[in-house]
C-alpha cells in the first residue's frame, strides 16, 4: 500500500528501501549465515557435556535435545533452541515441567551450566512425580488418559460413575490438594463430608494417595483386581466414552439409575425438551434413561 501510494520514482525508492531494511531485519536469522565462532563454540560445548547425553541435534545445529534421568530413572528431555548471538545469548529452553523454567546465564556459561541447572530442578520435582507416579501405578486415573510430568491433575476412578479429580501443588505435593467429586448426590456427598470431618488428619510424612484413602476413607479400586472399563463407561446419549478429548462428567442423581452423560450431551439434549427450565445457567430436566 505505501509503494502504491507513493507519487514519484524518488519517493518510491526510499519506501522500497525501508520496507526492504524492515523485511531483512525481522528474517536476520534466517538469511544471515551464523559466525564460525558459533559452531566451534558449540561442539565444544556439546563434547565437554558429553555426546552420551545428546539426544538430537537437528542438520542446522540451532535445536539440541539433552537427555538426563533422574535419581527415580524417570527419563527426562530439554530441548534448546539456539540463536545467532550464542552463548552471548541464553538458548530458548522447552521442558516438560509443571513450573517454569527459568535459566540463570552468563556469557561465559555454557551447555554445561544448563544441563546442571536442569538436573537440579528435577530433584526439586522428584516429590512431586513420586506422588503423582504412586497414585498413577496404584489406581484407576480416567484423565488424564496419558499425563505428561507438567500434568498437574489427577481424576482418579473411586466406584462405578464415581470419581475425584485432585490438583496438586508441584512445589509442595505433599500438602492437602484441591479435591473436586463428580458423580450422583447421593454418592458424593458422604466423601465430602469425610473430607471435611477428616481434613485435620491429614500428615505430610505420609504419601499423598495414602492420606487419600484415609481422609476419604476409601480403598481406591486397584489396577490389579479390576478392569479401567468398569469405571470409563459410554455417555447415554451419544454412547462415546470420550467425546472432543472428555470424558462423562455428569451423572443421574437417583440411585437406581446412576447413567452417565456428557456435560456437552445432556446440556443439548435438555435444551430440546419442552419440560426443561432454566435459571441462570442451569438447566433443570428429565434424565433421557430415567426420566427422573
Amino acid at each position: 500500500q505505501r509503494l502504491h501510494s507513493c507519487p514519484d520514482l524518488v519517493s518510491f525508492m526510499v519506501e522500497l528501501k525501508t520496507v526492504l531494511e524492515i523485511a531483512l531485519k525481522n528474517t536476520q536469522d534466517l538469511h544471515i549465515p551464523r559466525p564460525p565462532e558459533y559452531y566451534s563454540c558449540l561442539v565444544r560445548d556439546l563434547e565437554m557435556l558429553g555426546w552420551n547425553r545428546v539426544a538430537y541435534v537437528d542438520t542446522g545445529l540451532t535445536t539440541v535435545k539433552l537427555k538426563a534421568e533422574d535419581s527415580c530413572g524417570r527419563q527426562h528431555l530439554i530441548t534448546l533452541k539456539l540463536n545467532a548471538k550464542y552463548p552471548t545469548e541464553p538458548p530458548g529452553c522447552l521442558v516438560d515441567f509443571p513450573v517454569p523454567f527459568a535459566v540463570s546465564w552468563m556469557p561465559q556459561n555454557s551447555l554445561v551450566d544448563i544441563y546442571k541447572q536442569f538436573l537440579a530442578a528435577l530433584e526439586s520435582l522428584k516429590e512431586f512425580w513420586d506422588a503423582l507416579d504412586e497414585i498413577d501405578g496404584n489406581t484407576w486415573v480416567l484423565e488424564p488418559e496419558h499425563p505428561t510430568r507438567s500434568a498437574t491433575a489427577r481424576r482418579i476412578a473411586i466406584g462405578n460413575n464415581v470419581s475425584v479429580n485432585i490438583e496438586v501443588d508441584p512445589r509442595h505435593p505433599n500438602m492437602l490438594p484441591e479435591c473436586y467429586f463428580l458423580g450422583a448426590d447421593h454418592e458424593v456427598n458422604p466423601l465430602r463430608t469425610k473430607l471435611n470431618n477428616n481434613m485435620h488428619l491429614w500428615d505430610p510424612e505420609i504419601s499423598l494417595l495414602q492420606n487419600l484413602r484415609e481422609l476419604l476413607e476409601v480403598d481406591f479400586p486397584s489396577r490389579v483386581v479390576l478392569e479401567k472399563s468398569e469405571f470409563a463407561q459410554a455417555c447415554g446419549i451419544c454412547y462415546a466414552h470420550r467425546l472432543g478429548g472428555s470424558v462423562p462428567d455428569c451423572v443421574c442423581d437417583e440411585p437406581r439409575c446412576g447413567q452417565p452423560f456428557h456435560h456437552a450431551c445432556l446440556h443439548e439434549w435438555l435444551q430440546g425438551l419442552p419440560t426443561s427450565r432454566q435459571s441462570f445457567n442451569v438447566i433443570f430436566g428429565e434424565c433421557p434413561y430415567c426420566n427422573k
